[in-house]
């Protein structure tokens, strides 16, 4: 049976060629994916497809030969910030990153369906951020990795089940097993020393199935019987409620600006922004721009968002805010 493949494959086919990064090329096989017609004729090209994904993931998880506390598994940054997804058995993890991400995320009604921990980019607005799908995890099977995992991250998004009658005893093992490996959560807004970095995240609760009945009441109790500084929201894969909103928070979780560059008589480039820590200033962009512009930085004009700045020139110590349009001079 011929493929009869559509035009928009062919176009997507050739970016394929010339994409350099593994997540590059992993989020391409997954837009093929879904451009493929689904029928008889299809499906070994699919099923390559599928399998040319696991390949790539496998080469993102790096495990060194040795180590003294057992695998480590790092997984290559990629996209504006890194958050780690992490939750109890069944608690629809991988739904829920599929739904955030558009991507194909192995899914099933059973507990333990994700085995390694899997990259995937959720997309917001003008950025990409990469969200990392982890195994179910219990105080009993937190293994040294997991923890390294976190340390290594930007942030933290606790996903709970509103279905499970004990899911606050279940977090509040997952939170205690972390802090016995001196690992913390903390609140969104608040901001983190250099110097604890690795064991300070700021987190987040996303208590999915709210689509189940009785859940209101649970989302009520969980709020009680839950421990910890880290804002909450109620959520469902199943039915995307709320999860436009839970994209808004996981930015505002993340406590960045997006900065766009102007060339001097031409418009803003605003499809691909520069992503800096919220406080940085004009030169903290100069140099990520390139240092010549920082050491030579004569002046730079900002245009903001609310348009309560129109080209007006600013110094050095100028503190950026989200979505502000900066042309530099030097």
């Amino acid at each position: 049976m011929p493929a009869n493949l559509p035009p928009e494959y062919h176009k997507i086919e050739a970016t394929l060629r010339e994409a350099k990064t593994a997540p590059e090329k992993i989020e391409i096989c997954e837009k093929l994916i879904s451009v493929i017609p689904k029928h008889k004729g299809t499906e070994k090209l699919v099923a390559l497809y599928k399998s040319k994904i696991a390949k790539l993931r496998d080469e993102m998880l790096k495990r060194p030969s040795t180590a003294r506390h057992g695998p480590f598994r790092r997984i290559e940054r990629s996209g504006a910030w890194q958050v780690v997804v992490v939750g109890p058995p069944n608690a629809g993890k991988s739904m829920l990153i599929k739904v955030l991400t558009g991507a194909e995320v192995e899914v099933a009604d059973y507990p333990f369906t994700t085995r390694v921990p899997s990259p995937f980019m959720m997309p917001f607005e003008n950025i990409k951020v990469q969200l990392i799908d982890t195994p179910p995890v219990t105080p009993e099977s937190m293994e040294p990795w997991f923890t390294e995992m976190i340390k290594t991250s930007d942030a933290v998004v606790l996903v709970a089940d509103l279905g499970e009658p004990d899911t606050a005893g279940l977090l509040e093992g997952i939170i205690s097993g972390l802090k016995r490996k001196k690992v913390e959560f903390t609140a969104s807004g608040m901001e983190i020393p250099p110097e604890k970095g690795p064991f300070l995240k700021r987190a987040f609760l996303a208590a999915n199935k709210s689509d189940l009945d009785g859940t209101g009441k649970a989302f009520e109790d969980l709020n009680v019987l839950l421990e910890g500084p880290f804002e909450r929201i109620a959520v469902s894969a199943e039915t995307g409620f709320h999860i436009q909103e839970l994209k808004r928070r996981l930015f505002s979780l993340l406590r960045i600006v997006r900065v766009h560059s102007k060339v001097p008589g031409r418009k803003a480039e605003t499809d691909s922004p520069f992503v800096l820590k919220l406080g940085s200033t004009l030169m903290d962009m100069a140099r990520a721009v390139h240092m010549d512009f920082a050491e030579k930085l004569g002046f730079a004009r900002v245009w903001s968002k609310d348009g309560a700045l129109e080209g007006l020139r600013v110094n050095r110590d100028y503190v950026l805010r989200d979505e502000d349009i900066v042309e530099l001079h030097i």
